[in-house]
């Protein structure tokens, strides 16, 4: 028999329960408060602010890609150059034009 002031067994194993789920649901709220979500619902209710960062985005991303691309050929043509000055007998007459056609590309000329 029980003594009185112990709870019955089942009203331990509930609040056990009670008190994991608890514990779980403040890990759940901790991580969402984490990721932001609250956040992200809100710029979700205003979608001129979300159009405007993400045109921002967009031309920050097109500019770097110019960017890039543009160091990427002045190192291509530079090293094409630079194989052709050495004369190879196939390999340099094929890159010289190469280097002739960008060349006129960029000076405007049609060839």
């Amino acid at each position: 028999m029980s003594g009185e002031g112990q709870e019955p067994e089942e009203t331990v194993k509930l609040r056990k329960s009670l008190d994991a789920l608890e514990r779980r649901l403040q890990k759940v709220t901790v991580e969402m408060e984490r990721s932001m979500i609250a956040d992200y619902v809100q710029l979700l209710n205003r979608p001129w602010s979300l159009m405007w960062r993400n045109m921002l985005g967009g031309i920050a991303r097109g500019v770097g890609i110019a960017i890039g691309f543009t160091f990427f050929a002045a190192t291509i043509l530079y090293v094409l150059q630079l194989l052709g000055a050495l004369n190879l007998p196939i390999i340099g007459d094929y890159i010289a034009e190469i280097v002739k056609i960008v060349q006129r590309q960029l000076e405007g000329k049609s060839y």
